[in-house]
């Protein structure tokens, strides 16, 4: 069974920075491409940033230069590093595994950017 779980959300100020992970198990994890996307109240699901299974990353403009994706394939770990934190940012921010014919998703976690 596949199992893909988002953590380390929270509030935080503007201009401050957050790091949220995702575990993913079930899935041989070193050849999925990893990405996150995120969901504001009332809008649609965004992308976000990806990391492929050979360490390449691709970012959405709104976060490049801010936000920064990473791996750790030993610990089935995808990380998302968000530094220079808007208010903009709010959003459930979920996990995504993907490879041909297989996608898995986590249940999100909550990043609030409010003073």
């Amino acid at each position: 069974q596949v199992h893909v779980v988002e953590s380390g959300g929270g509030l935080v100020q503007p201009g401050g920075s957050l790091r949220v992970s995702c575990a993913a198990s079930g899935i041989i994890f070193r050849f999925y491409t990893m990405g996150w996307y995120r969901q504001a109240p009332g809008k649609q699901r965004e992308w976000v940033a990806a990391i492929s299974n050979d360490g390449s990353t691709n970012y959405a403009d709104y976060v490049k230069g801010r936000f920064t994706i990473s791996r750790d394939n030993a610990k089935n770990t995808v990380y998302l590093q968000m530094n220079s934190l808007k208010p903009e940012d709010t959003a459930v921010y979920y996990c995504n595994a993907y490879r041909s014919r297989a996608d898995y998703w986590g249940q999100g976690t909550q990043v609030t950017v409010s003073s």
